[in-house]
């Protein structure tokens, strides 16, 4: 059976899906399928019934009576998909087992992806090895994570620096 998925966008609150998860979290105990910048996204199964969903519904009126109190909120630079799209210049293999090197996140642009960074939600990568990294991108990801997002796979969670390959 296919759980149902409630997504609701929370941005008319004035907070983010990150705040409101960490939340509902926090003060309900309501662990969300997935929260970005702008929704939350809660699954209901067959294992839900009227008790589970009665809570999740008295902690989401309540969330939207303390809003105002979960800003301000950082805001995420997401581009459009064109500065989403990179360029792919070496195999992924040859980039990520290749000669790398650290570079700080403001000396990456340009330089090629030895690393797949791939910001969750939605858990897709933004970058993935031998591709030519932009600005958009790198902004799109420290703007996200300012905000809550989650960069799991990527050397440097925090996107301070940047694995890269060593260019020839």
């Amino acid at each position: 059976m296919d759980p149902l998925q409630l997504v609701i966008d929370v941005s008319a609150l004035g907070t983010s899906g990150y705040r409101a998860g960490d939340w509902l979290r926090s003060h309900h105990q309501i662990d969300l399928h997935v929260c970005d910048h702008r929704r939350i996204s809660a699954q209901l199964t067959h294992a839900d019934d009227t008790t589970t969903v009665g809570h999740l519904l008295n902690a989401l009126t309540e969330l939207a009576t303390v809003g105002e109190d979960l800003r301000p909120v950082p805001a995420v630079e997401v581009p459009d998909p064109a500065g989403l799209r990179l360029e792919q210049v070496r195999l992924p293999r040859d980039a990520f087992f290749g000669r790398t090197e650290e570079v700080p996140v403001d000396k990456a642009s340009h330089r090629l992806a030895a690393e797949m960074l791939t910001p969750y939600p939605p858990g897709i990568p933004a970058a993935l090895p031998g591709e030519r990294l932009n600005d958009d991108v790198l902004a799109y990801l420290r703007s996200g994570i300012l905000a809550g997002m989650v960069l799991p796979d990527a050397a440097n969670t925090e996107l301070r620096s940047v694995r890269v390959a060593v260019e020839e």
